[in-house]
């Protein structure tokens, strides 16, 4: 496998959809290196301190951001409250022989800035994506548009990670209209570890999922 392949990057939805624990999800399941490159919101912490605190991760397991952000709005316009602004070719993949998980900072179509959005970036790093999507009310819509958006691309999509209660139709609805495979479908936790996520990773036989990666 090259080093261009063990790229992958977790992209949502929408906002609050659970992007961050699946991210965990993955890190612990494939022995990854976490990377968010640019966050938005500062002031509760930052998600990459979660994912380091959630799986005790030692300082070479993650990476630092590119870009950090003190407002929790889109990160276009938290990099123009300060007077910044993202370029695109500072996020570059990191030249590591290692599979890196790529948390996104928000959906599909968030602004990077004022002529460049999330998605461009995806195209541009050419790596593979799992989407992050809801289990409830709601997650039919999103997630096909996403889709669409992301094979109108040609932007190769891995699987959907569905976060959230049980729902009897939505998973095979998705995987009917989105002729795409539900890789996942994570219950909300009571609790999060390395334990536990090392735990459903078996449950949800992600090894057989993502042979390419182990």
């Amino acid at each position: 496998m090259s080093t261009f392949s063990k790229r992958i990057v977790i992209c949502g939805t929408d906002t609050d959809v659970g992007k961050t624990i699946v991210s965990s999800f993955f890190v612990q399941g494939l022995k990854g290196l976490y990377w968010k490159p640019i966050q938005s919101g500062t002031e509760d912490g930052t998600d990459t301190k979660t994912v380091c605190k959630l799986l005790d991760l030692e300082p070479n397991r993650h990476l630092t951001e590119r870009y950090k952000f003190k407002a929790p709005v889109s990160p276009h316009w938290a990099a123009e409250k300060e007077s910044r602004f993202i370029e695109p070719t500072s996020l570059n993949f990191p030249e590591l022989d290692k599979i890196i998980i790529i948390e996104t900072a928000g959906g599909l179509m968030v602004p990077l800035n004022r002529n460049w959005l999330q998605i461009d970036q995806l195209k541009a790093w050419g790596a593979p994506v799992i989407l992050v999507a809801r289990t409830g009310l709601g997650t039919l819509n999103h997630t096909l548009l996403s889709l669409e958006a992301l094979q109108n691309r040609n932007i190769n999509v891995l699987g959907i990670v569905l976060n959230g209660p049980h729902h009897d139709d939505n998973p095979k609805t998705l995987e009917q209209f989105g002729k795409i495979q539900i890789l996942a479908r994570l219950p909300i936790f009571e609790q999060v570890s390395a334990k536990v996520l090392s735990q459903e990773w078996n449950k949800q036989q992600l090894d057989q999922k993502l042979k390419i990666y182990i």
